[in-house]
């Protein structure tokens, strides 16, 4: 036996060095009685022997690769073909090699192995560690309860409740590993991997084979990780006679194989691919898709993904269908350094045009167009464009969800530059409409004027451009901040959009958009600054300044309120103050801070009210939210006028482990000057607003959010002259236990001015109900109040789990006009996590 110091480790090239027999039948005892474990530092050579197998059972088992040139991804998932067939190759854009039998380690690293015993016999070269064998090496980790290196042979056996984790957290267990040196032959016993990709693959042995090639034989493959240590199936997996890992061509091969659902076969298929862990995009057959519709009948698509190079693929599918015959569509994506573009395009011709009735769609040839792109220019600077085409506006209802997804189409062309005090952004829009030009039987056609529903098309503008630059100045200004806004809107209309309402003043045309150019330049700058007195008080003093010029160029002459001046310029100035005064009041139970505020602005009258079209302006919304804006127009188009002060209370409140609980309310004077609320303009946008009055509505609003779950928000606008509510809205949501749910509800009273003669009033639940393990049920209702009738509704019912999932959603629509049809939705998803999803759609049933 040969002696050793005990105060030094004893290498595998000690061992070697002295030659003889070292053994350790009866390990050293410690005062205690405690078994002493042996350290040994090992060469490199040795645990990457052990190692290698271990990466090629558990990379050989992980999720079936994605493609990644933009977020949304296409990828060859699993692919069936006929036993003499081939699956579709040129695998591109790899994400690194995929050492099977050999991982990636550093030869220099320091090694450590731990066992109950380690003998070395000089006469047959053959170290062996029994006894809780633990090895260390470069973040992956060995055990078995014995390991026997053969260094003549330039083997290495694992033997025994094998473990091998790497440093990517794959894990293998085998009753017994068997490798070469030159890793290009080995053998594991009984194996199971575990991915950190959450799959599985089992096997009853591992082959490597030249170096090249592994083989598993009798394999089950799965994406549910968990399920397996249970005596149950799993929800479902890939049974194979024999499942090949090509490492040269970065794939995966199964022969003979089965797929199973609940322990049943429910699918054979005698050969099957799918790309390996390393490949980031490959080429083949994606997962098909069902389509369902009653105008279009019943089809699958199937698609086929190419990827000839890293930066740019194509996809490419056909959709036979039932009523409509052969529906095809494509999708071309490239990638650059400073950024990337995409090209779409889809068309049928049509079996059954007769199928759409007499609408826009009963034409035999229809199909659709888009690109889109975003290149950087600098660090600051990027342009971009999105561009699209349909041969008639309901082509992407009918067929949008087949091919491309698109439901709506606006195109445009954009530049734009951000700094850290400055904004520019500069772009073009067209709008294309999906709706099919039918009559709006709600609205009354203006005289002399296209009535609403019909002509929708020519009735959307044409922007080119509208340009924004906003920045702040670097230095103060009079020790406030200086900022600035600045727009340019010039649009074209080829149809006036107008519609008449009845009022009890009588009938009133109203002017969406008017035939004809129409530009305008502004520029607003604003000054502000604060003081903060000794008693908390905060003054803030501010002004600002508006300037327009409008140019109107061969306006509708049948719109007589527009002014007849080609060339209108307006300026609004405004000075004004701001006056607040938290305050707090603080206690072991939380903090309380109540602020009341006032503004008043100074400014003179509104010029030029309902000469001007009115583009960017035509939502007014007065609530909580917009009480302290100094002009509560959305846009540029309308400038508020006049003196006027807002006045109101804010509270907060936060309990430390309950929530916290946020209200304003308060109320808006015009104090002198012209109403710009009460002065209509072409599109009668302020009529029935809340501010139209000397005196506004009152507006109050609250959000109340705890730390369990519960929150409810609200918002109230009440008559200033009797308290009545104009309108309300009311959400709450809470989660108690299984089932989460929200109730939403919302008033708005009779707008006699917008024509409106009746009170709106719905209430909308929804809810989500978790059921036995991970099936939940989920459903929603819309509801007039006031009509008693359901104007739409929602239920579903959906099961998810680690590897499976499964959802049927039912659908209706009853917001048409009297005697229109229930419009019904039936939408059905399958989904295996790591194959991919199956879905499939039907309406108007």
């Amino acid at each position: 036996m040969v002696a050793r110091d005990r105060r030094r480790p004893v290498g595998l090239d000690d061992l070697v060095e002295r030659g003889g027999r070292m053994t350790r039948p009866h390990p050293d005892r410690v005062p205690d009685g405690r078994t002493r474990r042996r350290r040994i530092a090992m060469s490199g050579t040795a645990m990457v022997l052990l190692c290698a197998l271990a990466l090629s059972v558990t990379r050989g088992a992980a999720q079936p690769s994605a493609a990644s040139i933009t977020p949304q991804t296409n990828a060859a998932q699993t692919t069936t073909v006929a036993q003499t067939g081939t699956t579709a190759s040129n695998a591109s854009a790899k994400g690194g090699s995929m050492a099977v039998f050999g991982p990636k380690v550093d030869p220099n690293a320091k090694m450590l192995l731990e066992s109950d015993q380690v003998s070395y016999d000089s006469g047959t070269n053959v170290v062996t560690a029994t006894g809780n064998v633990q090895i260390y090496y470069d973040g992956n980790t060995l055990t078995a309860d014995k390991v026997v290196v053969d260094r003549t042979k330039n083997t290495v056996q694992a033997v025994g409740q094998v473990r091998i984790t790497d440093s990517d957290g794959n894990v293998v267990t085998a009753e017994s590993a068997n490798l070469t040196d030159d890793f290009k032959n080995g053998v594991m016993e009984t194996v199971r991997a575990y991915t950190g990709q959450r799959t599985m693959i089992a096997a009853n042995k591992a082959t490597r084979e030249g170096g090249e090639t592994t083989v598993f034989s009798r394999g089950v493959y799965t994406a549910c990780e968990s399920c397996t240590d249970s005596n149950k199936p799993p929800i479902w997996q890939i049974k194979a006679k024999k499942i090949t890992h090509k490492e040269d061509e970065h794939m995966l091969y199964y022969h003979e194989a089965q797929l199973d659902f609940l322990g049943v076969p429910i699918a054979y298929m005698p050969y099957m691919s799918q790309p390996d862990p390393t490949v980031k995009r490959k080429s083949g057959f994606l997962m098909p898709s069902l389509v369902a519709g009653s105008d279009i009948g019943y089809g699958t698509r199937i698609p086929y993904f190419w990827a000839p190079a890293p930066n740019y693929d194509l996809t490419v599918a056909a959709t036979p269908l039932s009523r409509q015959g052969v529906l095809l569509d494509a999708t071309w994506r490239q990638r650059f350094v400073t950024g990337q573009y995409t090209i779409q395009a889809s068309g049928i011709s049509q079996a059954d045009p007769s199928a759409f009735g007499n609408t826009s769609a009963n034409i035999d040839q229809r199909g659709f167009a888009r690109t889109t792109g975003e290149f950087l220019l600098n660090n600051y600077w990027k342009w971009g464009w999105d561009l699209g085409w349909t041969s008639d506006p309901s082509y992407l209802t009918d067929y949008g969800s087949v091919g491309s997804g698109q439901t709506e189409l606006t195109s445009t062309v954009y530049l734009n530059g951000v700094r850290d005090r400055n904004y520019f952004d500069l772009r073009a829009y067209a709008y294309r409409v999906s709706q099919v030009n039918l009559l709006d039987t709600s609205l009354q056609a203006a005289d002399g004027f296209s009535a609403p529903g019909l002509d929708q098309q020519s009735k959307q503008p044409i922007v080119h451009p509208v340009w924004d630059y906003d920045g702040v100045w670097g230095d103060p200004i009079a020790g406030g901040e200086l900022s600035w806004k600045s727009n340019l809107t010039s649009l074209t209309r080829e149809t006036t959009d107008a519609y008449s309402v009845t009022t009890p003043e009588g009938t009133i045309d109203r002017f969406r958009g008017i035939e004809g150019t129409f530009n305008r330049y502004s520029l607003y700058a604003q000054w502000r600054r604060q003081y903060v007195d000794g008693l908390g008080q905060i003054f803030t003093p501010f002004a600002y300044a508006q300037g327009d010029i409008f140019q109107l160029d061969n306006a509708d002459p049948d719109v007589t309120r527009l002014t007849d001046q080609s060339v209108v310029v307006r300026a609004m100035p405004a000075v004004g103050a701001e006056y607040r005064y938290p305050w707090l009041v603080a206690s072991t139970w939380g903090s309380q801070v109540f602020e009341p505020i006032a503004q008043i602005i100074v400014r003179p009258d509104e010029q030029n009210i309902g000469d001007l079209p009115n583009e960017d302006s035509q939502s007014i919304i007065y609530d909580e939210t917009t009480l302290f804006e100094w002009d509560k127009f959305s846009g540029f188009d309308r400038t508020e006028g006049g003196t006027r002060a807002n006045v109101g209370l804010q509270y907060s409140l936060q309990m430390p482990g309950v929530g916290a609980l946020h209200a304003t309310a308060g109320q808006s004077f015009q104090l002198a000057g012209r109403n710009s609320y009460q002065v209509p303009d072409i599109l009668y946008s302020t009529a029935d607003s809340g501010l139209q009055t000397t005196q506004s509505d009152y507006v109050a609003g609250a959000m109340l959010t705890t730390e369990q779950a519960f929150k409810i928000g609200s918002s109230f606008r009440f008559a200033s002259n009797d308290l009545s509510v104009n309108s309300a809205e009311i959400a709450v949501s809470n989660v108690f236990g299984p089932l989460t749910g929200q109730v939403i509800y919302a008033y708005l009273a009779k707008q006699p001015d917008l024509g409106v003669d009746k009170d709106r009033e719905e209430i909308h639940p929804a809810a989500s109900l978790q059921l036995i393990d991970q099936w939940r049920t989920f459903g929603a209702i819309r509801y007039d109040m006031i009509g008693k009738d359901v104007v739409g509704d929602s239920l579903g019912v959906a099961y998810d789990d680690e590897a499976f999932s499964v959802s049927l959603a039912l659908s209706e629509d009853r917001s048409g006009s009297s005697g229109q049809a229930v419009s019904r939705t039936a939408y059905l998803r399958v989904g295996l996590r790591t194959l991919g999803d199956i879905s499939t759609s039907s309406s108007g049933f």
